[in-house]
């Protein structure tokens, strides 16, 4: 099933995201490898692709897990969340409805 994980950054988190980012496309590009990846990005926290010094208030992931419990499991060992990026995150079951 599909699961939407939605991570929350922490004010003035930029800088710890940058050093973490790496680690954390790794671990996408594991689940992309696999063909469970649906999407993933983050929220630019203006009205940019390219936020610059503003950075990102957070970011969204919808992959594929075999229950809650894993897609929560894999959500908690986020280098993002090792990082104290998020301040919190919010995993939930997802059902794609369009495009078909």
């Amino acid at each position: 099933m599909l699961y939407a994980i939605v991570g929350e950054d922490r004010p003035e988190s930029l800088a710890d995201r940058l050093a973490a980012r790496p680690a954390h496309v790794g671990r996408l590009k594991a689940l992309q490898d696999e063909g469970r990846l649906l999407l993933a990005g983050p929220f630019p926290a203006i009205d940019s692709p390219d936020p610059g010094p503003a950075g990102f208030s957070g970011s969204l992931i919808v992959a594929e897990f075999a229950s809650l419990a894993a897609a929560q499991a894999w959500a908690d060992a986020d280098p993002y969340v090792a990082a104290g990026v998020y301040q919190a995150v919010t995993v939930k079951p997802f059902k794609k409805a369009l495009p078909a």
